[in-house]
């Protein structure tokens, strides 16, 4: 097969089972060099599993998995990132009291001397993160500072612009935005657009379609291991994404449910505001009856 249309990952008819639990039933999927894929669904949808099938964690119990029109069997994450696989998960793999450039070399460090005099090349590493970061267009005053002290999306970005450095040909990124506000989680998007225009395939995993549409090229929806399909940008909308991740039954299920609940609180509401009345003029009675007319007139002073 020509390695050069075929595309970087795909997988055919993957099944994943655990004794008698079947987590994923015939996937298929591919992802192109620079090209965003999303994959999509809600908690349980088996997301997580597929992500550790691409990369080398779990082995697929049926289908095939072909990296570069080549059928691949990982028995390892190191042998998914030997091949450019690199995985960014949720917890990102850092240190947060060590620097960032200690970080960003953490388990292949550069080191200068030899034998017993062998160490941690600092010059070198702070030269080359800030040089990479910065062609993420991320500017650090210091590389040395804790990796702690960064916000959530400058650490989704040195964890980004690290899997770049040292290879990756695919960046498959674990609900990055998923614990991010709004102006994080933009400030991821931007990086995944830069890594995509770099020429690396990016699958980005995720739950929240309005996160996944503005940068996706494709779009993978999962629901309780089993595939809706993929679909490219112009096939599908930011609604009918949402509502097949979703799935239409429980939206109007949900819908129902609202309506008998906005039904059911304006009854409610007329109920209290009637009883309200009927205290107040209740209290209005007993304030009359029982306030002696010379304190009646003093109190009236005052209004």
């Amino acid at each position: 097969m020509n390695t050069q249309t075929a595309p970087l990952i795909e997988v055919q008819s993957v099944s994943k089972i655990f004794g008698s639990v079947i987590a994923l039933k015939d996937i298929s999927m591919k992802v192109h060099a620079g090209k965003v894929m999303c994959l999509l669904g809600d908690n349980g949808a088996g997301k997580s599993t597929l992500i550790k099938i691409l990369s080398g964690v779990h082995q697929p119990s049926e289908g095939q998995y072909l990296f570069e029109g080549n059928e691949v069997h990982f028995t390892s994450p190191r042998d998914a990132l030997n091949v450019g696989i690199a995985t960014v998960f949720q917890d990102l793999a850092m240190i947060p009291l060590m620097g960032i450039s200690r970080n960003f070399f953490l388990g292949s460090e550069p080191t200068k001397g030899w034998g017993p005099f062998r160490r941690f090349d600092v010059k070198h590493a702070n030269h080359v993160t800030r040089e990479e970061l910065a062609r993420m267009g991320i500017q650090v005053r210091d590389t040395g500072q804790p990796v702690g002290t960064l916000s959530g999306g400058e650490r989704q970005s040195v964890a980004i612009a690290r899997a770049v450095y040292f290879g990756a040909k695919v960046l498959i990124l674990d609900e990055p935005t998923a614990a991010l506000g709004v102006k994080e989680a933009g400030i991821v998007l931007r990086y995944i657009a830069q890594a995509r225009a770099r020429g690396l395939g990016v699958i980005f995993i995720t739950h929240n379609p309005h996160h996944a549409y503005p940068i996706g090229d494709h779009f993978t929806i999962l629901n309780r291991g089993r595939s809706y399909g993929t679909f490219a940008k112009s096939e599908i909308s930011r609604e009918e994404l949402t509502g097949m991740m979703a799935g239409g039954e429980a939206l109007e299920e949900l819908s129902h449910e609202l309506a008998e609940f906005a039904r059911t609180d304006e009854k409610a509401s007329v109920v209290l505001a009637e009883a309200a009345h009927e205290f107040e003029a209740e209290a209005d009675q007993l304030h009359i009856e029982q306030l002696p007319p010379a304190f009646e007139k003093e109190e009236h002073r005052y209004d």
